[in-house]
């Protein structure tokens, strides 16, 4: 055996030494209650929930913010472009209507608020 065979076999055995082994899988739990809990953790079901319904409202609020601030700007600019939605004639003032924004800045906040709480619910159910 040369020098080469021999420390190819030496790093064979590290690896193999550092490969980890297989572990039993685990045992099903059970009860109904232990299997929905299993189930949320498994497959992070409140984590998709949480994002779905961030997502959800941050996007009112992105709307919010373009239909009631950035739009008007962008009608100030371009006459011709007052409200892209009716695509009207444009109107000799622009008004800036900060009620809905700000109405949905703070239902996204409410509603984010309310979601912190219930992931931190869940995370005491699941420990």
């Amino acid at each position: 055996m040369t020098k080469e065979d021999e420390m190819l076999e030496e790093l064979k055995k590290i690896r193999m030494s550092l490969e980890p082994k297989p572990s039993p899988p685990a045992a099903a739990p059970k009860g109904l209650w232990a299997e929905f809990m299993d189930f949320l953790s498994k497959y992070k079901v409140m984590g998709l929930a949480v994002a779905f319904i961030i997502g959800l409202y941050l996007g009112a609020l992105v709307q919010a913010l373009v239909t009631d601030l950035i739009m008007p700007l962008v009608g100030l600019a371009i006459p011709g472009l007052a409200n892209l939605a009716d695509y009207k004639v444009a109107v000799a003032s622009q008004f800036f209507t900060v009620g809905h924004f700000i109405a949905a800045v703070i239902t996204f906040i409410i509603v984010a608020f309310v979601i912190f709480i219930l992931v931190k619910v869940t995370k005491k159910w699941i420990e």
